[in-house]
C-alpha cells in the first residue's frame, strides 16, 4: 500500500507537471496566433477610423457649404455680407471752424480776438454697409455694394447732434470680366479716388478743402485693364454734373452744372502692380476732368488734371498722395477750397495736393503722418489752406479699435491767417 502510495504521488506529480507544460504551450500557441491577428486588428481599426474621419470631414463640408448657401440671401438668390463701423468720436478745437467734429478749413472769429473755443462728443461718423455678389452675370462676376453713414445733418430739436441724420455715401453696380470692368452708380471722382487714411475723418475724407478732391457723384464708368503682375489700365466716365454748391431744405432746382445741360467727362490711366498675399500693392494713375457751369448766359468750363500715387515701400511703409491743378473745381469735393468763381466772376484756378506716409510697426498697431494744401489764385475770400495731421489707430483684439489724431488747419484771408488745432480720440467697433 506504501508503494502504491508512492506511486500516486508520483503520478499526481507527473500529470500536474504535464498540465502545467501543456497551459504553457498553450498560452504561448495563443501569443504566438495573436501576433498577427492583433496586427491585423490594429491596421482594421486604423483603417476604419480613417474612414469614419473621412466621412465625418465630407459631411461637415456639406453642411458648410449648405450653411453657407442658407445663409443672408436677397430674394433671386444673391449672396449678402453686411459690414459697419460703429464710432464715438470725442473732438475739440481752438478756433471757429466750418464743422466742429470733423473740420475743413478755419473760419474768422465773430468777435475780432475772442477766439471760439469747445469740445464734444458725437456719433455720427458711424457707417454701414451692404454688399452683394454673384458668380456669373453677363459672362462676369458681380459685385453691387452700398455705404451709408450718418453724416448727413442733424434733427432741428434739442437733441441736436445726438440724432444725425442717415446719408448715402456710395451705391455701386460692377461687373467684372478678365480685362473689362463696367460700374454705375455713385463713386468717388474717377480722377481723385484715393483717399488719405484717418481714424477722424470719416464723413468728410482727410484734407478736403486742403487738396483733396473726393465727393461721391452719380456716374457710369468703363475700363481696360491689362493681365500680368504689372497691369496697365485706362477708364473713362460720364459723371453726374454739380456745382458743389449747398442745397435748402426742399430744394430740388438746377444748380450751376445742371443748368450747363450737360455731363461732367473724366478719363484715367494708371498702372498697377503687387497684391495677392504679398500686400504690397501699388498703383499709380493720371486723369483729365472736363465740366461747364454755367452762371450767366454762356457756360464756363471745370476742367482738372490730376495725379494720384500708392506706393509701398517695402511690407510696413507706404505713401501716397494726389495732386491736381484746374479751375471751378468745389464740385468735385471743395477744391479751390470751395469756391467756384474768382473776385471778378471769373472761373476760380487752384492748385493743390496732398502727401502721407503710413506705417504699420506691429500687428494692430498703425502710425500716420501728412500734410494737405489748396492755393486758389485770387480767391474771393478763403486764399490758402493748408492742413497736417498725425494719426494713431490701435486694434487690441476681435472687433475693437481705438483711434486718435491730431489736426492742424491754417486757413489765409486777406487780412490774416487763422490756426485751428482739432484733437479727436476715437472708439468703436467694426463688423
Amino acid at each position: 500500500m506504501r508503494i502504491d502510495c508512492v506511486n500516486c504521488a508520483t503520478s499526481r506529480r507527473r500529470q500536474s507537471r504535464n498540465r502545467l507544460l501543456r497551459l504553457l504551450l498553450s498560452a504561448a500557441l495563443v501569443v504566438l496566433a495573436s501576433v498577427p491577428a492583433g496586427a491585423q486588428d490594429v491596421s482594421d481599426s486604423l483603417a476604419i477610423r480613417l474612414r469614419r474621419a473621412e466621412n465625418a470631414i465630407a459631411v461637415l463640408q456639406r453642411q458648410l457649404a449648405e450653411q453657407a448657401e442658407r445663409g443672408v440671401a436677397t430674394r433671386s438668390g444673391l449672396r449678402v455680407e453686411l459690414n459697419g463701423r460703429v464710432a464715438v468720436n470725442g473732438f475739440a478745437n481752438d478756433r471757429r471752424v466750418n464743422n466742429v467734429d470733423n473740420p475743413q478749413f478755419v473760419r474768422p472769429d465773430n468777435t475780432p480776438g475772442v477766439p471760439v473755443q469747445g469740445a464734444g462728443m458725437a456719433i455720427r461718423q458711424t457707417t454701414l454697409g451692404l454688399a452683394v455678389t454673384a458668380p456669373a452675370v453677363l459672362g462676369g462676376a458681380f459685385t453691387g455694394d452700398v455705404d451709408v453713414d450718418f453724416y448727413g445733418g442733424q434733427v432741428p430739436s434739442g437733441g441736436g447732434r445726438t440724432f444725425p441724420l442717415l446719408r448715402l455715401r456710395t451705391a455701386r453696380a460692377q461687373v467684372r470680366w478678365t480685362n473689362w470692368h463696367l460700374l454705375v452708380g455713385q463713386e468717388s471722382p474717377l480722377i481723385s479716388a484715393l483717399n488719405p487714411v484717418s481714424p477722424a475723418a470719416v464723413g468728410t475724407p482727410a484734407f478736403a478743402a486742403a487738396g483733396n478732391l473726393w465727393l461721391w457723384l452719380p456716374q457710369i464708368r468703363v475700363g481696360r485693364e491689362t493681365g500680368g503682375n504689372i497691369r496697365v489700365g485706362m477708364q473713362g466716365a460720364i459723371v453726374a454734373p454739380t456745382s458743389g454748391d449747398p442745397a435748402a431744405a426742399f430744394d430740388t432746382d438746377y444748380d450751376l452744372a445742371e443748368s450747363a445741360n450737360r455731363p461732367f467727362l473724366q478719363s484715367r490711366a494708371y498702372v498697377k502692380w503687387g497684391g495677392g498675399e504679398a500686400e504690397l500693392a501699388g498703383e499709380l494713375g493720371c486723369g483729365v476732368h472736363q465740366g461747364w457751369l454755367m452762371p450767366a448766359a454762356a457756360r464756363v468750363p471745370s476742367s482738372a488734371f490730376a495725379c494720384d500715387a500708392m506706393l509701398p515701400v517695402v511690407e510696413w511703409l507706404e505713401v501716397r498722395g494726389e495732386y491736381f491743378r484746374g479751375q471751378a473745381l468745389r464740385g468735385l469735393g471743395g477744391g479751390g477750397i470751395g469756391q467756384n468763381f474768382n473776385t471778378s466772376g471769373d472761373p476760380l484756378h487752384t492748385s493743390g495736393g496732398w502727401a502721407q506716409i503710413n506705417l504699420r510697426p506691429r500687428v494692430g498697431l498703425r502710425v500716420g503722418v501728412g500734410c494737405g494744401v489748396d492755393h486758389p489764385a485770387d480767391g474771393p475770400a478763403r486764399q490758402r489752406n493748408q492742413a497736417c495731421s498725425t494719426y494713431t489707430i490701435v486694434r487690441p483684439s476681435g472687433p475693437l479699435f481705438f483711434g486718435g489724431e491730431l489736426r492742424r488747419i491754417v486757413t489765409g484771408y486777406a487780412g490774416a491767417n487763422h490756426r485751428n488745432d482739432h484733437v479727436t480720440i476715437v472708439t468703436g467697433f467694426e463688423f
